[in-house]
């Protein structure tokens, strides 16, 4: 039997009623392959189907909400917040002095940026995909 790893949130949290995923992948280090990622579902389809899963693999679930961003800003905090925590615990895996250069050279790559979507355009295009899945 697998891990499932799923938040513990109380009977009226407002997450409860958001959609959910589910990231399928390698129980432990010595398997290596890109982790699956299914849904949106309700959240109890979705810990059903997780439970279903690893019944009979030994694989890590983890069953999440499925919480947009609406800004760029929120998307630059979360991935910001990520960086963060992944060098904690790269701290925390090697006690050895060792010096990072985190800036990695894209030659003369130029990205213009699209314009971001507003908050309401965001909202308005997450009632065409529920219309989409409902198909």
């Amino acid at each position: 039997m697998g891990t499932l790893v799923t938040l513990d949130l109380p009977d009226d949290s407002p997450a409860l009623s958001l959609p959910w995923i589910i990231t399928f992948g390698p129980a432990d280090d010595e398997e290596e392959w890109e982790p699956v990622v299914c849904g949106p579902y309700e959240r109890a389809h979705a810990l059903a189907l997780a439970e279903a899963v690893l019944a009979d693999e030994e694989l890590m679930a983890v069953v999440e909400p499925l919480q947009p961003a609406l800004t760029v800003d929120q998307i630059r905090g979360e991935i910001a917040a990520s960086r963060l925590n992944a060098d904690e615990a790269e701290d925390d895996e090697t006690e050895d002095e060792h010096d990072h250069d985190h800036d990695h050279d894209h030659g003369d790559e130029v990205v213009t940026p699209s314009t971001p979507p507003s908050p309401e355009e965001i909202k308005a295009a997450f009632a065409r995909i529920a219309r989409q899945l409902g198909e």
